[in-house]
Parts: C-alpha cells; sequence; structure tokens
C-alpha cells in the first residue's frame, strides 16, 4: 500500500519506521517533567555556562570528570536525581563513605554562583549536575547526548538512605535488583557501570579480593581474576598499606572514555568485584560482549547506549513544579 504526500509516495512501512524513529527519539530527549532546552527563554546561555565551568576545573584536575559522573549517579539512586547529593550537614548524603571523597563538588558551587548571576533563581542544582556530568563525558573523548532539563532540587538529604547505592560487594542478582527498582534494564546496568571506564577506587573497596579470599588459587585472591594482575594490585594496594590509596578502575585508559572496562571485565582485570561479575554471570555477560563487538552477536555502540541510559537515569524520581524549588546556593536548602 501506498500512502499519497502531493507528488512523492512513500511505503507504509516505510512511513511506520520513520514514526517509530520520532517516538524513540522524543522518548530519549524528554522524560517526565523534563524536556531538552528547558531553559531556552529563561537562561538561555545555561548549558554553556555549565561546560564552560566544567571545561575551566578539569583544565586543572581532570579528576572532576569521573567525580561528577559518579556524583550524577550517586544523587540518582537516592531520593531520585534532585541534587541531594550537594547539601552539607552532619548526616546528610554526602558524609557517607561512597560521597565524602568525591571530586567536583567545587565544580558544582561555582557553576552555581556564575548560573545564579547570569539567572537569579532559575538553573536547579539537580540540572546543573546532570548537566556537568555529560560534559565531564565528553571531555574524555565520550560523545554527547542531549540532557533533558527542568528538575526541581530536593529539601532533604539523609546518609542512612545511601545504602539503596550499588556496592562493590553486590552480587548480579543484587545489582539487577537495585537497577530494577529505578526502572533500569539489565543492559542499562551494564552500560552504567560501563562508566568506570574512567575513574579510581580506593584499595579499601577491593583488597579483600587480593588476600585470604580463596583456598583455590595459590596466591589466595578472587579466582576471577588474573593472576598477573592480582600481583600488580598487591603491589599497589599491600595487605597492610593506605586503604585510601586512589587505583584506576579501567587499566587500559583510565583517562579516556572508552570501551577497554570492557576488555578488562572479559580478561579478568576488573578492580572491583562487582564489576568482574559483569562478566562472570552468563545473564550480563551478553552484554559485555555486544559491547566488544564478538562476532556473532549483535554489536552495540557503547557511546550511543551510555548517552541513552544516562537520560533513564537522569529522570528517576525527579522533582518538577511543587515538589522541590531552586536552591540558592546548592549546599543548603532555601
Amino acid at each position: 500500500m501506498l500512502i499519497s504526500m502531493g507528488a512523492s509516495f512513500i511505503r507504509t512501512p516505510t512511513l511506520l519506521f520513520l514514526l517509530l524513529i520520532a517516538m524513540g527519539a522524543a522518548a530519549l530527549v524528554k522524560g517526565q517533567g523534563t524536556r531538552v532546552g528547558f531553559y531556552f527563554r529563561t537562561c538561555p546561555q545555561a548549558e554553556s555556562i555549565v561546560q564552560k565551568t566544567v571545561i575551566s576545573h578539569f583544565q586543572s584536575n581532570p579528576a572532576i570528570a569521573p567525580g561528577l559522573l559518579r556524583m550524577h549517579f550517586h544523587d540518582c539512586f537516592v531520593r531520585g536525581c534532585d541534587a541531594s547529593i550537594l547539601i552539607n550537614g552532619s548526616s546528610t548524603e554526602k558524609t557517607t563513605g561512597p560521597n565524602r571523597l568525591l571530586n567536583g563538588y567545587d565544580v558544582i558551587d561555582d557553576a552555581k554562583t556564575r548560573l545564579e548571576a547570569a539567572c537569579p533563581g532559575v538553573v536547579s542544582c539537580a540540572d546543573i549536575l546532570a548537566l556537568a556530568a555529560r560534559d565531564s563525558v565528553v571531555l574524555t573523548k565520550g560523545i554527547t547526548w542531549r540532557v533533558p532539563t527542568g528538575r526541581k532540587d530536593g529539601r532533604v538529604s539523609l546518609a542512612s538512605e545511601v545504602n539503596n547505592l550499588p556496592a562493590p560487594r553486590d552480587s548480579i542478582e543484587v545489582q539487577k535488583q537495585k537497577f530494577a527498582d529505578k526502572g533500569l534494564t539489565d543492559q542499562d546496568l551494564v552500560t552504567l557501570v560501563g562508566g568506570h571506564t574512567i575513574g579510581t577506587s580506593a584499595c579499601q573497596f577491593f583488597r579483600y579480593r587480593l588476600y585470604n579470599f580463596s583456598t583455590t588459587t595459590a596466591n589466595g585472591a578472587d579466582p576471577s581474576m588474573d593472576a598477573a594482575f592480582v600481583t600488580q594490585l598487591q603491589s599497589l594496594c599491600p595487605a597492610d598499606g593506605d586503604g585510601s590509596r586512589r587505583i584506576a578502575l579501567d587499566t587500559g585508559s583510565p583517562n579516556r572514555f572508552d570501551t577497554s572496562f570492557f576488555t578488562n571485565l572479559r580478561n579478568g582485570r576488573g578492580v572491583l568485584e562487582s564489576d568482574q561479575k559483569l562478566w562472570t554471570d552468563a545473564s550480563t555477560r551478553t552484554f559485555v560482549q555486544r559491547f566488544l563487538g564478538v562476532r556473532g552477536l549483535l554489536g552495540l555502540n557503547f557511546n550511543l547506549e551510555f548517552g541513552r541510559s544516562m537520560v533513564k537515569m537522569s529522570n528517576i524520581g525527579i522533582k518538577t513544579g511543587t515538589e522541590g524549588e531552586i536552591r540558592r546556593v546548592c549546599t543548603a536548602i532555601n
């Protein structure tokens, strides 16, 4: 069947295919209560101000890139993407182990100061986090994506709720459940954990894998780990050494956003136990293989899928309208 459109004709299946693409694109850039270009009229320079701020800080401290990416992730998994991670206090999310040492809090504060000077009371801290995470990926050679904005900032931040975050010792089933609870799929899980292609972890979060972990290996380490890699990590993280020492999560290219993290998993060189389990568990291994372009499987483009999964994640539990506020400073509620 043909549908007439003036002097041209489009086959029905082709038209439906184009409509599906359009619908998918709309879903990609628009979430519940958010949309791309939210500040087009009220603060048209908002995204540019955030981008320039991130670039400025990145030039003097590249560690802010993975820090900002983790910060957005940690924020969204606790109370939704509402910048609750940024609030100061004696028992707020910011004071906990996973959040206390993150790089980049000063970047968000600086961006907020600049935005308040340009557009007072308009741009939320939650949106600054989402934009800064995207800009950080781009600065480490990842590709960009369009970030829906329009979030409001939350008014509550509790250290006790950080237990909801995925943890280094989580089993695959626990990881899957934590992501599913946020409306994310197994593919989103593997994709977003792939963000560990940049950044580091402290020895204290994985050193237990290196010593007295198993009686089945000669070195006593986790049997899923490459023996040479164990030796390398033991020299960097001695059993009685400094637990705060930072080690790259992607030993191939720790400062570049690419797929070498997945190559490491295939080779038994995942630093965190939870990361390595993405390969050892058959249900998630397939996604790792697809990102690596294994023959016989439908390939996945990591950069493209990462942007898609980030848009999904960035709309978890968002606050709009009267549910939240636009903080004057990101470290305190109004």
